[in-house]
């Protein structure tokens, strides 16, 4: 089979992951993963996630309609939203760093006062307790001990989000049941989310395969000796090709060269952890220039910007976006990798899709 050119791969790449427009609950599971950020900027990026691919989508439905979608909030190569019915394949989850018998015990008073209360706000469980020790957060600044055992139990297994309160999630209690330990159901899991992986994010160069790969120890960190043997018969399970001298990868029933995949029209404004764009290696080889995220980067060492989206024009992304609402209305700054396209259509697109964002955002 003749392999692709990279401009079959880029076509095949906004194609497969832009899909039409479709429900939250259909989205979701073409999808898979969304992965979740807490900066509004000018929304979450779950939200921008799905703003592209549900119809009528508007910021925080996810967040409202969490309750009665299939769907939980877990790790998976990040933290985001996974079906519901992927959790036996990365639970019962087994920690590799233990907690030591002191933080054990106030664990377990916690998950008992949730089994006991139902569901629960972490404020209860503050008030509840003395746990009065601090710790510094994972992002920076400090997280009260109770917070951070409260992560600890969910990633655990232990507890699930519930819901979430103005944007705090609210735990109950989850007991998973025991998973077939024998290597061939534990080799079954790591191919299954390795599939999951690669229908994701494809097409996949090779070396971005081996990083999502060691990004599963976040999931699934007792299935890690098994994702990586399948990450190493990759040829074996997927289809691929040598390209420029890099091997990619895709799902085996897929045809990148198909005439079913089609770029949009007009202009996208995409989130920095859209799938399209996520992986930064992907992202050179198919645009040929490198995009940073720049959210946790010092102000005054920033070359794009606080919240940089990638900027979609047809098949090219040809720079990026910051947005902001400023008393009611979106604002918007610019940055182009070669100079700003001329003409009435690029500007049209533009302001289409602006206005799209404005609706998205509720705003008049």
């Amino acid at each position: 089979m003749k392999a692709p050119t990279l401009d079959e791969l880029r076509r095949y790449a906004i194609a497969r992951t832009l899909f039409k427009p479709t429900t939250l609950p259909a989205a979701i599971r073409k999808l898979g993963f969304v992965q979740a950020d807490p900066m509004r900027a000018p929304a979450r990026a779950q939200d921008l996630i799905l703003r592209l691919r549900v119809n009528d989508y508007k910021a925080g439905d996810l967040e409202q309609r969490y309750t009665r979608l299939q769907i939980e909030e877990d790790c998976f190569v990040n933290y985001g939203f996974v079906p519901r019915d992927w959790l036996p394949l990365m639970h019962p989850r087994i920690e590799r760093k233990p907690w030591d018998a002191e933080r054990s015990r106030h664990a377990q008073q916690l998950l008992d006062f949730v089994r006991q209360n139902g569901p629960t706000h972490p404020k209860q469980l503050l008030e509840a307790f003395a746990h009065h020790g601090r710790m510094p957060g994972y992002w920076g600044g400090e997280l009260n001990v109770s917070t951070q055992l409260l992560d600890g139990l969910h990633y655990r297994g232990h507890l699930r989000v519930k819901r979430r309160d103005s944007g705090t999630r609210v735990y109950e209690a989850i007991t998973h049941s025991p998973a077939d330990d024998s290597p061939q159901a534990r080799q079954a899991r790591a191919e299954a989310l390795m599939d999951k992986v690669v229908a994701l994010y494809a097409p996949l160069p090779a070396a971005s395969l081996g990083y999502l790969t060691t990004l599963l120890r976040y999931g699934a960190p007792h299935l890690q000796a098994q994702t990586r043997a399948v990450c190493k018969s990759a040829k074996d399970r997927y289809a691929h090709a040598q390209i420029d001298g890099e091997t990619w990868y895709w799902p085996m029933d897929e045809k990148p060269r198909s005439a079913k995949y089609r770029a949009p029209e007009g202009v996208t404004l995409l989130a920095p952890f859209d799938p399209v764009v996520w992986d930064r290696r992907r992202f050179e080889r198919l645009w040929g220039w490198e995009y940073r995220f720049e959210a946790y980067t010092p102000a005054e060492k920033r070359t794009m910007g606080h919240y940089a989206l990638p900027l979609l024009w047809g098949e090219q992304i040809i720079g990026w976006a910051n947005l902001r609402v400023e008393r009611g209305r979106l604002e918007s700054e610019f940055g182009f990798v070669d100079k700003r396209p001329a003409g009435a259509a690029f500007k049209a697109a533009l302001q289409e899709e602006l206005d799209a964002v404005a609706r998205f955002l509720a705003l008049a």
